[in-house]
């Protein structure tokens, strides 16, 4: 048998094959389209128009049940440049998560502010964590028989630590270029905001920021601060931004291209 053409190959499979993954009366389909065999979930409902769902498992296409099968993918067809575009972006995305992930071991690199922290761990009786900013190396004490947890426990906590300084620093070098006071701020892991600033001057910054390189961290900072002058996100409220941090564009697109998603998992 001869080996399928790129053309040929599934652009993406909507569900895991098995029964068991697809929702509660779904099925699984395949229909050929101009960039090559497509799977997708189709799902029968009470709406009365046809709606299109894209994550990470592939496409869902939910439909009256009213409505042809001839309908339907004519539907899809007609979607077919968004559908493509979309699902070529989920598996770019998966495939940089799959080439990022971090093996939690002695020599693994931990991205810290732009660039690379090799781990070295070493075996000791009591649990402790040094930073040697000349050799980028942040050495790991402990116990010989610890559980790979216990490591990412701890070298979270540094990393905590280590934006609580460093954020401390930032904020009010940026509160006053902008003329606003800020009551106090907390370290945040929400999984999908950088930060948040609330009317009563509370700001939230999450500390995987640390991964990322100083220019990042300050959009982010100057960001939450200029919400006490514009609570929106008006172009009067960027205008704000940019005055204390011009670059904030190319800043924003880093954070927006190298989601959490993409960091190393604690």
């Amino acid at each position: 048998m001869k080996p399928a053409t790129p053309q040929q190959q599934p652009l993406a499979l909507a569900l895991a094959s098995s029964p068991a993954a697809l929702p509660p009366g779904g099925s699984l389909r395949r229909l050929r389209l101009a960039a090559g065999m497509l799977d997708y979930v189709l799902l029968r409902s009470k709406r009365r128009t046809i709606g299109f769902l894209i994550s990470d498992s592939g496409l869902r296409v939910t439909a009256p049940r009213w409505v042809t099968l001839r309908d339907i993918e004519a539907a899809i067809i007609g979607k077919e440049s968004w559908i493509v575009s979309k699902l070529r972006q989920r598996q770019e995305r998966a495939s940089q998560r799959h080439a990022s992930r971090m093996e939690w071991r002695d020599g693994a690199t931990l991205p810290y502010l732009g660039g690379a922290l090799t781990l070295r761990l070493h075996a000791a009786p009591v649990a402790a964590i040094h930073h040697h900013a000349a050799s980028n190396e942040l050495a790991v004490h402990l116990p010989g028989d610890a559980p790979e947890e216990a490591l990412k426990e701890i070298v979270k906590h540094w990393l905590q630590q280590q934006a609580r300084h460093l954020f401390a620093e930032r904020l009010p070098l940026y509160a006053e270029r902008l003329g606003v006071q800020y009551r106090a701020f907390t370290l945040t892991s929400a999984r999908t905001q950088w930060g948040s600033c609330t009317a009563a001057g509370m700001i939230r910054l999450n500390w995987r920021l640390m991964h990322f390189a100083h220019e990042q961290i300050d959009y982010v900072v100057a960001h939450e601060l200029a919400h006490l002058r514009e609570m929106n996100h008006s172009p009067r409220f960027w205008a704000i931004v940019a005055s204390v941090f011009p670059e904030y564009a190319a800043a924003r697109k880093v954070l927006r291209e190298r989601g959490p998603e993409m960091l190393p998992v604690f």
